[in-house]
């Protein structure tokens, strides 16, 4: 079996900003930790097109809570695979409380955010890679 889903993330090389992020949101046990857990991880790209300035401010000691409730919105509990969506609309909540909507039409979204890798395992869960990050 491959790694939990950090070093899964660590060894996929395109997110780097995602794990600065995980560690800086002091997030890396929780993400490490037994699951299953469902992350929707967005790519160095994903980052690099929020608006400038706005993935800097967020790494800032001051900002970890607003961190935290980004990245956690884009984690859901239990190991949620694409094929589990497929044809539905789901309100589903995410683990800083807030619902996300998940589509499985025409591949899957969430929040208009495109799965556009699914299904990588990770020993305590599951990764999927959306092209944009979602905000709650």
């Amino acid at each position: 079996m491959k790694g939990d889903i950090v070093d899964v993330a660590v060894e996929a090389g395109s997110f780097n900003t995602l794990v600065a992020a995980v560690k800086a949101a002091g997030l890396v046990d929780a993400l490490k930790g037994e699951g299953p857990l469902t992350v929707f991880a967005p790519t160095d790209d994903a980052f690099a097109a929020l608006p400038e300035g706005t993935v800097e401010t967020l790494l800032k000691p001051e900002n970890k809570d607003q961190l935290v409730n980004v990245l956690t919105y884009h984690v859901m509990s239990g190991a949620v695979m694409a094929g589990d969506v497929n044809g539905k609309k789901l309100n589903v909540e995410m683990l800083n409380g807030s619902k996300a909507m998940v589509q499985g039409w025409n591949g899957v979204t969430i929040d208009g955010a495109k799965v556009v890798s699914a299904d990588i395992k990770a020993s305590n869960g599951v990764i999927h890679v959306i092209d944009k990050v979602i905000l709650p």
